[in-house]
């Protein structure tokens, strides 16, 4: 597991990574609502600012929502081999700057609370769906995918708190 991940994994821990992710949209707005939130701070010399890391987040959900619905639906279809598609979170960010954080954490609630519906759904098979992780060149299953994503969710309220602490 690469240092990323590790750390991903170190900060959910025993954590149940579906309260997390449920809980996250409600931290978001949390941040937004906080006088000592600047949007154009850094969380850390040469790291994105509070506008970048919620409009990242509302991506990734996009982003979660399109590998996940795709392995399980590879699986469900007797697709073999299913190969996420890889996409540049940097490029991504390229318009960050313009964007309006409050419609980055209303977009990405929308989103969670339209992929946490979706997760309820899934059966065992759904949730043991197994793609290739371009990216890492790993085989990964949807249940690996969430607990990436609650994990994810953790490091950015981390650096978002370190905004509002700064």
């Amino acid at each position: 597991m690469d240092a990323y991940l590790h750390r991903l994994d170190t900060l959910l821990g025993d954590r149940d990574p579906l309260e997390v992710l449920r809980a996250t949209p409600t931290h978001l707005q949390a941040v937004l609502d906080d006088p000592r939130f600047d949007p154009a701070r850094p969380w850390r010399d040469g790291g994105w600012d509070g506008r970048a890391i919620l409009a990242h987040l509302a991506d990734q959900e996009v982003g979660f929502a399109f590998r996940a619905r795709q392995a399980v639906a590879a699986a469900r279809t007797g697709v073999p081999d299913h190969v996420a598609q890889p996409y540049d979170q940097d490029a991504w960010a390229h318009d960050y700057g313009g964007m309006d954080p409050a419609l980055a954490v209303a977009s990405f609630s929308g989103l969670r609370a339209w992929n946490l519906a979706w997760l309820a759904r899934l059966d065992l098979r759904g949730w043991l769906a197994t793609y290739h992780q371009p990216e890492r060149g790993t085989d990964e299953t949807v249940d690996a995918l969430v607990r990436f994503l609650a994990g994810h969710d953790l490091n950015h309220l981390e650096q978002l708190g370190a905004i509002l602490d700064a």
